[in-house]
């Protein structure tokens, strides 16, 4: 095996030296009556090796709350209990969610959103946490009141709360992202969660096959509302995506598909991304 040579002057011509072994051969490098030869101490240390630095992904050091809306341990003793909404006013600690037509559940396909979603932030350096993780918890931690918790109480960098939407009228589909009005973090945090939600805006609907709503925002798929207890308890950046509409067919087979749950997990990464760089 012959190794990268080191390169000497020595009595005014070049030497290069193979280190092999501990030992060294030398050859002349100009034309020379004789060669010249250069042994390394047997005993001498061999250089230090330095490991390749890992590299670093571009959400590295970053902290991001996943919000699984909902959850399967729903009860309505439970659910429905009135906690403060964070802007004056009382609601439901938690509603049970919507379904398809078939019966795929909300709350399932928000954990299992969540879940893909985990894994594409954390492959790229982020420390991720999450609400719940599982479908069978039902603690107050979950009531509106106390979904940004986690955000709060870590600094963390923002929060996206997964929901889908459950809208009746005929032909309406697509995703659409939330804004509170009302945010604890004042007009900074709801500036900076405007430009969260234009980022995951942007993603979503380049590369993924659910296209914005169609019949929120009058066809902008921005909503802006001030009745969130999720949102606006946030004293950092926070958005809710709700990710198309589940009463609709064509929308409904998406949720279904682990393709499509690939697919909205790394356009929100992306989204992300954009925003934090």
């Amino acid at each position: 095996m012959r190794l990268s040579p080191r390169f000497a002057l020595i009595t005014g011509g070049f030497v290069a030296l193979a280190l092999i072994g501990g030992c060294a051969v030398s050859t002349v490098g100009e034309a020379s009556a004789s060669a010249v030869q250069v042994t390394a101490s047997s005993s001498a240390s061999p250089s230090p090796t330095v490991a390749p630095s890992e590299p670093v992904g571009p959400l590295e050091g970053r902290t991001i709350v996943i919000d699984p809306g909902h959850t399967g341990a729903w009860t309505a003793k439970w659910g429905y209990r009135k906690v403060p909404d964070g802007n004056g006013r009382k609601k439901a600690c938690n509603s049970s969610g919507t379904a398809t037509n078939r019966g795929y559940s909300e709350h399932a396909y928000n954990l299992a959103q969540a879940k893909a979603l985990a894994k594409e932030l954390r492959a790229l350096g982020a420390t991720v946490l999450l609400n719940r993780t599982d479908d069978k918890t039902r603690s107050n931690k979950l009531c509106v009141n106390h979904r940004a918790d986690l955000l709060n109480t870590n600094s963390a960098d923002l929060l996206i709360s997964l929901h889908a939407d459950g809208n009746l009228g005929k032909g309406h589909r697509g995703f659409h992202i939330i804004v509170s009005k009302a945010m604890d973090g004042g007009k900074t945090v709801i500036a900076k969660s405007k430009a969260l939600a234009k980022d995951l805006h942007t993603a979503l609907e380049r590369a993924t096959s659910m296209p914005r709503s169609n019949y929120i925002g009058k066809g902008t798929a921005y909503s802006f509302r001030s009745d969130l207890g999720t949102l606006n308890f946030a004293k950092h950046p926070a958005v809710m995506i709700e990710l198309g509409n589940m009463r609709n067919a064509t929308d409904a087979k998406l949720f279904t598909s682990t393709e499509f749950r690939t697919q909205a997990a790394e356009a929100i990464t992306a989204g992300v991304v954009a925003y934090l760089s």
